[in-house]
């Protein structure tokens, strides 16, 4: 679970769309890792008449992609109609709930009987964050240690909770089931104590599919939408969370909004922030904008563009004064502004959002460099 690759994979799987009052956009990079094992599911209006219903999702596989690709196209099926209560009444909060949590046990049993995962040729699993948007909640979804963030009203105002197994509620679980954590993991292995797949974990007799040492139970968290405040929703996996936090990811994104209209584009620009900050772990990120998110003002993009003049013409000053020894490195010059104070930096990302403004101007004077992979070292990631 832990090759790296001697050079990141940059290359991105991008997607955007919209419907019900929604827009959205999303980005996957495989980054330093030598498989890429995330997934996404992103459906506005749904079937079995909730068309005015929408569903978004992001899997961080482990251990292969096997599990994760499958609860990507399955999962949401599951969840609508695995359980009565669902079908039978999607306007009662308790009745969407219990459907959720129905249909991740039913699709980790289901998976269960794939012959590959049966006889243990496949032994990948995978955490599972969502958010199933009605028309009048929001439930936010989750299985694992991917993450989802709610931004309303210019401030974090919800976030899933990681589950890890050294949290004493998981820990507690692990260890009834005959397990122990060890360096943070299960029996010094698994790193996360809740997941859809990961069968070696759940094969403890006499004990139920979530008492197990790996649970595919979700916690499912029901808010009332308010349309005047809420902003965006992001889920991301722990690629994205490893080097940002919930505040400062929702302000790089709310700052990004008020430069760019693009949503591919600030899902973009999130993943290549992560890698730049240090992120070694594959990256997904999906970005879902309501009516009253942040729009694109005069304002930021004047500032944005005073912001890429000044750094160009730092780069140049940096290049300059180091003639006598030599063309200095990109990371060199990343090193040189670091600690400086520049003004406007993004709010979140920091320089490391805009190497790309400084790459292209150093490549500009550096016609002549060494390609090297533009994603910097495994150690150092300027």
């Amino acid at each position: 679970m832990g090759a790296f690759l001697d050079k990141p994979k940059t290359e991105k799987h991008n997607a955007h769309g919209a419907g019900n009052g929604l827009l959205f956009g999303l980005s996957s990079m495989q980054g330093w890792r030598v498989e890429m094992e995330d997934a996404h599911t992103a459906a506005v209006g749904l079937p079995h008449g909730l068309d005015d219903w929408s569903f978004f999702a992001v899997y961080d596989g482990h251990a292969g992609s096997r599990v994760a690709n499958y609860c990507s196209k399955h999962l949401l099926e599951h969840i609508i109609t695995s359980s009565e209560d669902f079908r039978s009444g999607p306007d009662s909060v308790e009745g969407v709930k219990i459907g959720i949590r129905s249909g991740f046990l039913k699709i980790d049993e289901y998976m269960r009987n794939f012959s590959d995962l049966r006889n243990g040729m496949d032994r990948s699993g995978s955490t599972a964050v969502g958010v199933l948007v009605s028309p009048e909640h929001l439930y936010f979804i989750n299985c694992g240690d991917s993450r989802a963030v709610l931004s309303r009203a210019g401030q974090v105002r919800f976030s899933t909770q990681d589950h890890k197994p050294c949290n004493p509620r998981e820990k507690e679980r692990i260890q009834n089931a005959g397990g122990s954590v060890m360096i943070q993991r299960v029996n010094g292995s698994l790193a996360v104590s809740r997941a859809l797949g990961d069968y070696d974990y759940k094969c403890v007799d006499g004990k139920g599919p979530t008492e197990q040492l790996v649970s595919p139970e979700p916690e499912v968290f029901e808010i009332p939408r308010v349309s005047e405040e809420d902003e965006f929703v992001v889920l991301a996996c722990d690629g994205i969370w490893d080097v940002m936090t919930n505040e400062e990811l929702c302000d790089f994104v709310r700052s990004r909004l008020e430069v760019w209209d693009d949503l591919e584009k600030i899902c973009n620009s999130v993943v290549d922030t992560c890698l730049h900050k240090g992120s070694r772990d594959n990256m997904s990120v999906v970005l879902v904008c309501f009516p009253n998110a942040p729009k694109v003002s005069e304002e930021a993009v004047k500032r944005e563009a005073e912001l890429d003049k000044f750094l160009e013409a730092r780069v140049e000053e940096i290049m300059e004064k180091s003639g006598e020894e030599g063309i200095p490195d990109l990371s060199h010059i990343m090193h040189n502004l670091h600690p400086e104070s520049i003004p406007n930096l993004p709010p979140g990302g920091g320089l490391a959002s805009k190497r790309s403004v400084i790459e292209a101007v150093y490549n500009r004077l550096n016609p002549h460099r060494e390609e090297d992979g533009s994603g910097g070292d495994l150690d150092d990631p300027w």
